[in-house]
């Protein structure tokens, strides 16, 4: 399947880079972690008005999500990413908006890469 210019849509996303974990004011390992992603990043794909039924059995029957984001480019993106699909990712001082879907399953094939992609309610996180 090959992904029609027409078609896509534009998202942004970001990667997953590890955590590191925090420090108390005496130098003393507290055992907490602060997870780390990237910058977000823009990209153009084709995203599934909704998941039908055909798409039910690509990704298992026991995974939940909400769309299908399919790209024939080669694309980081991976289950540990975060997404914004239709809203903007920084705001005008170049803070990181909350995010609004994560990937939950990434399938490969010869031509293209499909997603599916649950959404999240992170609103003030």
């Amino acid at each position: 399947m090959r992904c029609l210019q027409r078609n896509k849509q534009k998202i942004f996303y970001s990667l997953y880079q590890g955590k590191t974990e925090i420090i108390d004011s005496n130098g003393n390992r507290t055992g907490e972690f602060t997870i780390n992603y990237s910058t977000p990043v823009s990209a153009k794909v084709n995203i599934s008005a909704n998941k039908g039924s055909n798409d039910l059995e690509l990704f298992g029957a026991n995974i939940v999500y909400d769309n299908v984001i399919v790209t024939e480019i080669d694309c980081p993106i991976d289950e540990h990413t975060r997404l914004w699909v239709g809203i903007p990712a920084l705001d005008n001082d170049n803070n990181v908006l909350p995010y609004n879907y994560v990937v939950v399953k990434k399938a490969s094939s010869l031509n293209s890469t499909t997603y599916a992609i649950r959404k999240v309610d992170v609103s003030g996180s």
